[in-house]
């Protein structure tokens, strides 16, 4: 299991878990954030910027301190 702040560009994966306060959490499950959802990275800004996500057809924009919160399983 690893992050998804560490997942690399174009790489799959499935959210295994959501680790933060009740507010974040509410806040990216009405991202569409949800356990077992499938999700890749598509670009990451310089400098630990923001990460552009894709989940099934919607595009995120996450800060990296909210992505180190969301545990993956990255599929090979």
């Amino acid at each position: 299991m690893q992050l998804l702040s560490q997942l690399k560009i174009g790489q799959n994966a499935i959210i295994t878990a959501i680790e933060a306060d009740e507010y974040l959490f509410h806040r990216l499950s009405a991202l569409g954030f949800r356990v077992g959802k499938p999700l890749s990275i598509i670009r990451r800004a310089n400098f630990n910027g923001p990460l552009h996500v894709r989940l099934g057809t919607t595009d995120v924009i996450l800060r990296d301190a909210e992505a180190t919160r969301i545990r993956i399983n990255a599929e090979i």
